[in-house]
């Protein structure tokens, strides 16, 4: 009864007369650091206030907007339902204002600025090539990858503005979830088993699955994509899957172990296939069901991409359409 009678005076609140001139941006950034940190004491720390100046900003935008925002509880600070209303709007004003200010800069310089990337490891092995050529080309431009070990339908990184792009591999781009999101599908690839190239496996033209049984495997973890696909390979021969030697998300250490030693692995195709030359590895003659994976670039449909922004996804663009293009040829050839 209470927040539908507060919900009352908000509607009826002049904006022009009663909050155009009174609320500040100022406030709204004390309010949203609150919401983050969730604590009055940490907020006015990260800020460089006292405590009681940010208590004051936020009892002042209360009663300016008539309504409780934040939640006291044992735990701390917490954005009530209203709270979390008007979080989501500032967040997307204060980047909208960032957004903003990172056009005028690439206008003043156009070979300066950043991308935010958020894509799991195994996505940023397989881009390497493409990293390096765009930093070569704007070596100004500053390219931030953060990593998430495997990336789930809701994106949190992306709808909260901490990254400006996310590559995502998925077969699930047209569901719900993505309703809100711009999803561009760059390239398909299918899980390949790979061994070192000094392996006994190497040489050999044709492999049993079940030959692989007993043999020292690294595996990423259960719920990764490329696990599935081998988990699924060895249930359609009735066959037990391999105990993991050991499990990891590192490409890195997957790639350096299998190359040296007598591991097995599997790695998505893209790693390999847009990095022929730095892996010393082979792939063995096993064949994984289930169709191709697709690897898109995904963005929010409501947030205009910078110009620094849109540089790097046209160069993620032409890089993995050369290499489609390369791939198909070489499929007619043989």
């Amino acid at each position: 009864m209470i927040e539908k009678e507060c919900l009352s005076v908000v509607r009826k609140i002049d904006w022009e007369s009663q909050i155009g001139r009174r609320l500040k941006l100022r406030d709204l950034h004390v309010f949203m650091t609150v919401a983050q940190r969730g604590s009055m004491a940490k907020a006015a720390e990260q800020l460089g206030v006292s405590a009681s100046a940010v208590s004051e900003v936020i009892s002042d935008l209360e009663h300016t907007l008539g309504i409780r925002l934040l939640d006291r509880n044992p735990q701390g600070i917490e954005p009530n339902a209203y709270g979390r209303a008007l979080l989501k709007r500032c967040t997307a004003a204060f980047d909208e204002l960032k957004q903003g200010i990172n056009d005028l800069e690439f206008l003043a310089d156009p070979g300066l600025g950043e991308v935010r990337i958020g894509c799991s490891d195994s996505i940023a092995a397989a881009l390497q090539p493409v990293i390096e050529r765009f930093s070569k080309l704007y070596p100004r431009i500053v390219l931030q990858i953060c990593h998430s070990a495997s990336p789930t339908l809701e994106l949190p990184q992306l709808r909260d503005r901490h990254v400006d792009l996310c590559l995502v591999r998925s077969r699930k781009f047209q569901t719900d979830a993505y309703a809100d999101l711009m999803v561009e599908v760059l390239f398909h690839e299918e899980s390949l088993v790979v061994a070192g190239k000094q392996s006994r496996w190497a040489t050999r033209p044709q492999i049993d699955l079940a030959e692989l049984v007993n043999e020292p495997w690294i595996l990423a973890s259960s719920d990764s994509q490329v696990h599935s696909n081998l988990a699924a390979a060895f249930r359609a021969r009735g066959l037990q899957m391999p105990r993991a030697s050991l499990m990891t998300y590192s490409v890195h250490l997957r790639t350096s172990l299998v190359a040296t030693g007598d591991f097995i692995t599997a790695l998505p195709g893209s790693i390999l296939r847009f990095n022929p030359n730095q892996f010393s590895l082979k792939v063995l003659p096993i064949e994984l069901p289930g169709p191709p994976w697709p690897v898109a670039v995904v963005t929010l449909k409501n947030r205009t991409l910078s110009p620094v922004v849109q540089l790097f996804v046209d160069h993620v663009r032409a890089f993995t359409t050369s290499m489609g293009a390369e791939a198909a040829s070489e499929k007619k050839l043989a």
